[in-house]
């Protein structure tokens, strides 16, 4: 997609977003958490790239996500920025940001769109206040992705990550919540560890793209992490992730030669000397 400038691609917008919804093709979404996984995604071809609050569980070894702070949210969007030249670029809003009041929603989802270049925020849920927060945010023209279903900030209320919208009235809820998301002015849905026939039930019922993840395939997109996808974070196993790579091996294996050769006197040798 030539920009007409010759030199950068076109970058995808909400525009294209919108336009992926009635005619395909689905939506290509990962995390990236720094510049070089963000520029080795965006040459892959993704069409967004997430800076999810996940980085908690991926990069600082947390439990959960409710330890990340907005502070460590732009950091990592500012440095995947740098490597992102054509994706739509979106970023989590972290525990706290959006919950306690929709003035400092505003201005925490300001700060992250000023500071990192981002073109849009995800926020968890569709209760009264996040429903609120999503109308502020979107009426100064800042993009906000919705995300139902599990809610990872949720998860000590949850008991622990399980599939939502089992029952009937859990379900009806989620129907619900992706309809006020969408009358509030989200933009697109992520829909979280909920069963298939409820996310194609949750994607017909909205005129904004669904993107899955563990919501089966009749969502409008889907959305994996990438360290999962890539087989680097070689013990996690869910049941909706597929592995397109087993790169911890070949990580071990790697570093392993590189420390052989490093007792053996084999490295550096002169082709690798000054």
């Amino acid at each position: 997609m030539s920009s007409g400038s010759g030199d950068k691609p076109r970058r995808f917008t909400t525009r294209d977003l919108a336009d992926r919804k009635p005619s395909g093709p689905k939506l290509v979404v990962v995390t990236a958490y720094d510049a070089l996984f963000g520029r080795l995604v965006d040459e892959a071809g993704v069409d967004v790239v997430l800076v999810g609050d996940s980085l908690g569980n991926v990069v600082a070894g947390f439990d959960s996500t409710l330890q990340v702070t907005l502070d460590q949210m732009i950091y990592h969007a500012t440095a995947v920025r740098r490597g992102v030249q054509r994706a739509m670029l979106v970023v989590d809003m972290p525990f706290l940001s959006y919950q306690v009041s929709v003035e400092r929603a505003l201005m925490n989802a300001g700060r992250i769109i000023q500071e990192s270049c981002a073109q849009a925020v995800k926020l968890e849920g569709a209760d009264s206040d996040v429903l609120l927060a999503v109308r502020a945010i979107t009426k100064v023209g800042i993009p906000v992705m919705g995300h139902l279903g599990f809610t990872p900030q949720s998860v000590l209320a949850f008991g622990g990550h399980r599939v939502q919208g089992k029952s009937d009235a859990a379900a009806n809820a989620i129907l619900v919540g992706a309809r006020a998301l969408e009358e509030a002015g989200a933009c697109a849905i992520v829909l979280e560890l909920v069963p298939a026939g409820l996310a194609g039930d949750v994607t017909r019922s909205v005129s904004v793209p669904t993107i899955g993840i563990g919501a089966g395939p009749d969502c409008d997109g889907q959305v994996l992490v990438l360290p999962d996808l890539l087989g680097l974070n070689d013990k996690f196993h869910p049941k909706f992730l597929k592995q397109y790579a087993s790169m911890a091996d070949d990580v071990r294996a790697a570093v392993g030669r590189f420390g052989d050769d490093v007792r053996d006197g084999r490295y550096p040798d002169s082709e690798h000397s000054f």
